[in-house]
């Protein structure tokens, strides 16, 4: 099967790893995202897709904007390729480009369809709290996601799994999917289903301010955010930004997820269940955990956290590095 793949970031080079690999598929061409400035020296660096795709030295195109690209436009017609697979591009593609290829265009994308279309469905389901997520693939349409569906593969979502180890998770789940959607697809073996429209809901683009940590909120609530928009969640600490990057919401609703050896250290805690204080208070200070906060709704731990110009450290090192103690604030981001 000849395949233009089309992908940008590390999500995707599991897809493009499978499909190089295979002697089934013949990887033409690889579709990118221009390179970019990285803030370490401003040198341009190529995407992780476009990185493998030259280890194989696959042509790599590399548009700025797809739709508009007349040399690319060219190129895709010509190769006359069988199918378009397409993980996390980064652009949107003409029904001109989505009626090229035999088989159409096929997308790998990291939620269960129709819930949480758009840019950002690992984050956004974290965020919310859901306990399941995985990869739906589709036959490409004009619209946000809104494809027939082809199959479907779902996973967990642990209580400590922030976006990234989920991401990294659905990436290889969804590689194999890929790969069985092309065979079933080839062979007449799927039926597209509709998607229910109805149903539907949106994974919008992540702004700044969705970053900011309210400590007038449950612990759940800001667990969910800070592993949901990992690692950009900020709060202030003596004046000063304070990322916080992992933590641990300590209702007894929540505890037995945790893994063995943080529970035990939290039920050694004495008299858990009756600290209290102001939203954003530090109201205890476990050893060998770190800093417990009061939030609008339960009591929420500390576990790893980066201060300006530091690199991220445990919960416990930040408490022995600042001197930390009972009754400083924790500041809104």
């Amino acid at each position: 099967m000849k395949v233009v793949f089309f992908g940008t970031p590390e999500f995707a080079v599991p897809t493009l790893q499978k499909l190089l690999e295979n002697k089934d598929f013949q990887v033409l061409a690889v579709v990118t995202q221009p390179d970019k400035r990285r803030e370490r020296g401003n040198k341009l660096t190529p995407s992780p897709v476009k990185a493998l795709a030259t280890d194989y030295h696959i042509p790599v195109w590399q548009p700025e904007r797809i739709k508009k690209d007349v040399e690319t436009l060219t190129q895709l017609k010509q190769i006359e390729a069988d199918v378009f697979v397409v993980v996390a591009y980064g652009q949107i593609l003409s029904k001109k480009i989505l009626d090229m290829p035999k088989l159409g265009c096929v997308n790998g994308h990291g939620s269960i369809l129709p819930q949480y279309r758009g840019a950002a469905p690992i984050q956004w389901s974290v965020y919310n709290g859901e306990k399941e997520t995985g990869m739906t693939t589709m036959l490409m349409d004009k619209g946000m996601d809104t494809g027939d569906m082809l199959l479907k593969a779902t996973t967990p979502i642990e209580l400590l799994d922030n976006a990234q180890v989920l991401a990294e998770k659905l990436a290889v789940i969804g590689a194999d999917l890929l790969i069985e959607t092309l065979y079933k697809l080839e062979r007449q073996e799927i039926i597209p289903i509709p998607q229910d429209h109805a149903t539907a809901s949106y994974a919008s683009l992540i702004q700044k301010p969705d970053y900011n940590l309210d400590w007038g909120r449950s612990a759940i609530q800001l667990h969910n955010q800070i592993r949901g928009f990992y690692p950009h969640c900020a709060a202030t600490f003596r004046n000063q930004p304070l990322k916080i990057t992992a933590t641990v919401p300590l209702d007894p609703a929540y505890i037995h997820e945790l893994p063995e050896q943080i529970q035990e250290k939290i039920h050694k805690i004495p008299n858990l269940s009756t600290i209290s204080g102001q939203p954003g208070e530090v109201v205890n200070i476990t050893k060998g955990l770190g800093a417990i906060v009061q939030t609008g709704a339960g009591l929420l731990l500390l576990r790893e956290v980066q201060l300006t110009g530091k690199r991220p450290q445990s919960g416990w090192d930040f408490v022995n590095g600042t001197r930390l103690t009972v009754g400083e604030m924790i500041g809104n981001g």
